[in-house]
């Protein structure tokens, strides 16, 4: 704090005296607002470098499985977030969503998602399964960034959501110094995934619920939960039956 207050004075001392401000009341205000501005900026940074910096087989096993893919560039892009139509699509394709619902469901009304957008297909099937949820108007909003909480409880709820009892939540969440800003809503279905080890978080443990979800934390996720699906137990051999009596 005395260090921050010490730049803001620093800065007001270069302005032309006509102009600083008169009192302490006000740098202190100053202060306190670079206090949560750097916050922000801190935090937010410290996600998306640590999103830039998934590592590059985690990568390249998602694209190797068509589940994410390549820009037009021929780069992955890590660091840029995902909308609700690309968390839509993504649901679709890694948990076969149309194996699951009703070929006699009726489409459901989303009036910002015609029939001609590249994610309609998605974006209906993600809905007729309750993954995800509309909005009011029967609003989808396809282009809407997801936080990272949103994100994951819509990974969870499409791979079953563990009904732990509270206690046990807490118990899964508490070694994360950040647990407490996860919503209420999503505490259950995020245990779920951490439990799992479907979560990456930055270099001090936190899982940054409230900021955008990066395609390179939903890489790590579904690289994952690849590895997880593609591990087999052993299936014991039977012994061979015995000869019959000639």
């Amino acid at each position: 704090m005395d260090e921050l207050m010490l730049i803001v004075s620093t800065l007001f001392s270069s302005i032309p005296s006509k102009f600083q401000p008169k009192n302490m009341r006000f740098i202190n205000i100053a202060t306190s607002f670079l206090i949560l501005v750097s916050g922000v900026s801190l935090s937010a940074y410290s996600h998306l470098k640590a999103s830039a910096a998934i590592p590059s087989e985690e990568i390249q096993r998602v694209v190797a499985a068509k589940w994410m893919s390549n820009s037009a560039d021929g780069n992955f892009h890590a660091e840029r977030l995902i909308s609700r139509a690309e968390l839509a699509s993504i649901m679709a394709k890694v948990f076969r969503l149309e194996q699951r619902v009703s070929a006699s469901k009726e489409n459901i009304v989303t009036s910002d998602v015609p029939a001609g957008h590249w994610a309609y297909r998605d974006i209906q099937l993600v809905l007729k399964n309750d993954i995800m949820r509309g909005y009011r108007g029967n609003m989808f909003f396809p282009n809407q960034r997801v936080t990272k909480a949103e994100a994951l409880a819509i990974f969870a709820q499409a791979y079953g959501v563990f009904q732990f009892p509270d206690d046990t939540v807490q118990e899964i969440l508490a070694p994360h110094p950040d647990a407490k800003s996860i919503p209420s809503w999503a505490r259950k279905a995020i245990a779920t995934v951490v439990a799992e080890g479907f979560v990456n978080t930055d270099a001090q443990g936190n899982l940054n619920p409230l900021l955008p979800m990066t395609r390179g934390d939903m890489a790590y996720v579904l690289s994952k939960y690849l590895q997880r699906k593609n591990v087999r137990p052993e299936t014991p051999v039977a012994p061979p039956a015995p000869l019959a009596p000639q």
